[in-house]
């Protein structure tokens, strides 16, 4: 795995073109190399040592549902089966199900068997080894009048263990090799999706970007190659620091942790990136701003911006006195964190920065505006077009924290159209906007529109 991903970034830092015909080629012989493993498969099968359980009730996006393939791990399958083909389409259901098979030749061959006498198609298989076994992990279309409970009840009686199972949709159709594609594009294009692609790997999991301290464990703590315990697993970030990942609902496997550590060292050898798009914008009284992503190489012209900025301003955004600027602002504009958008004139000089931060499982966003360019509308351009990343991440919803004096920042949640809901604290208003697809549409018109057109 290593090697693949050193050729990749190798090839990835000489253009833009290469990476899609390099990575493309990887998940064709992935794919290829996984069928053969499955075909001529003669390894035990064994339960893992934690019983998996049953997967809590999803509140998350279809996007959001664990990616089923093997990114460089030896015995990757996506093969397609026949069993029941002759189940109507219209009346079945989607399924997601992993399970543990005996450690006898011809296990997997009884537990097909017994899912194609329910009438179950078997659309995809992957296998993730472990030290003395195989997990199996499905993707089925079942009647739909077979529930999650009958579902396991057959696998068990065919010597399945640890069965865990989950609705699927049609998301989960896409084939891995194009699955894992899209996924290390977007890691090679952008440092800022590292988070998200991992999530949409590993499935539904609490993600965080950690310092080189936190709580007494230090990132010395964990070995180059990483961490695996269970339902956690750890990997050093290229800028220093941790990336922790959490699912308390299903222990990671081996396969699992190198599909992650892969992704974390190509994002390593690519270095810091960004989009470079940018939007020329038109304020009311004529002057143009441009917005553009920005990151820990603008800290310099961010720190400027807040010498300049009043102390009431800080205030508001930061709800209290401002301390170590470097320190802040580097966390602020780093991509592990979140993303950020800034404006700035046409001599360079940034005038407002917006955030979109990690928080967890939650999405917080946040507005700098300095005191001479407020209320020309470039805080309420930032928001929309934060809210927009937001939703392209497939978050349900965002949330602001402000002070309830703040009337620039609540006019400009409010300004966006959307469902919010408001609680407040002694004096903290927390604003949590709900990202609606359909009030999204009819909310704001398309970005790049003249600010203030209204």
């Amino acid at each position: 795995m290593s090697d693949v991903t050193n050729a990749v970034a190798r090839l990835v830092e000489h253009g833009p073109a290469v990476p899609v015909m390099v990575l493309a080629s990887v998940a064709a012989l992935i794919t290829t190399a996984g069928f053969h493993a499955w075909w001529s498969r003669r390894h035990g099968h064994a339960p893992p040592t934690d019983d998996t359980g049953a997967r809590p009730p999803s509140s998350a996006a279809p996007g959001n549902s664990t990616d089923i393939v093997e990114a460089g791990a030896a015995t990757g399958t996506d093969a397609g089966s026949s069993a029941g083909a002759g189940s109507d389409i219209a009346e079945s259901a989607l399924w997601r199900m992993r399970t543990t098979v005996r450690d006898t030749p011809g296990s997997l061959a009884v537990l097909c068997a017994a899912l194609a006498d329910r009438r179950v198609d078997i659309l995809s298989l992957q296998t993730h080894p472990l030290t003395e076994g195989t997990v199996d992990e499905f993707l089925l279309r079942a009647p739909s009048g077979l529930t999650a409970a009958e579902l396991a009840g057959v696998v068990s009686a065919a010597g399945g263990a640890d069965t865990w199972t989950e609705r699927a949709d049609a998301h989960d159709l896409v084939d891995a090799p194009t699955r894992v594609l899209g996924l290390a594009a977007r890691t090679a294009q952008d440092a800022a999706e590292l988070p998200l692609i991992l999530r949409q790997l590993l499935g539904r999991c609490t993600i965080r970007s950690l310092p080189a301290t936190v709580g007494g464990g230090a990132a010395e703590d964990v070995p180059p190659e990483g961490s695996l315990e269970d339902t956690v697993l750890r990997l050093r970030a290229p800028e220093g620091g941790l990336i922790s990942v959490e699912r308390p609902y299903l222990p990671f496997t081996p396969a699992e942790f190198a599909r992650a550590r892969a992704l974390v060292e190509l994002d390593a050898r690519l270095g810091p990136r960004i989009p470079r798009g940018r939007d020329v914008l038109t304020l009311p009284e004529g002057s143009d701003i441009t917005v553009r992503r920005a990151d820990t190489r603008d800290v310099a012209a961010a720190r400027a911006m807040h010498e300049r900025c009043s102390a009431r301003t800080l205030g508001m955004r930061y709800h209290g006195p401002v301390g170590d600027a470097d320190r802040y602002l580097n966390h602020l504009l780093s991509p592990r964190f979140g993303r950020t958008l800034a404006a700035q004139t046409a001599s360079g000089r940034i005038v407002g920065l917006g955030h979109l931060l990690w928080d967890g499982d939650e999405t917080e966003v946040a507005l700098l505006v300095e005191d001479a360019w407020q209320h020309r509308g470039i805080g309420g351009e930032l928001l929309g077009r934060l809210v927009d990343m937001a939703a392209e991440t497939d978050c349900e919803h965002v949330y602001a924290v402000t002070q309830a004096s703040n009337t620039g920042m609540v006019a400009a949640m409010r300004g966006l159209g959307l469902p919010l809901d408001y609680q407040i604290e002694e004096g903290t208003l927390v604003i949590t906007a709900r990202l609606d697809p359909a009030a999204r549409a009819a909310a704001r018109p398309p970005r790049g529109e003249r600010i203030g057109k209204d």
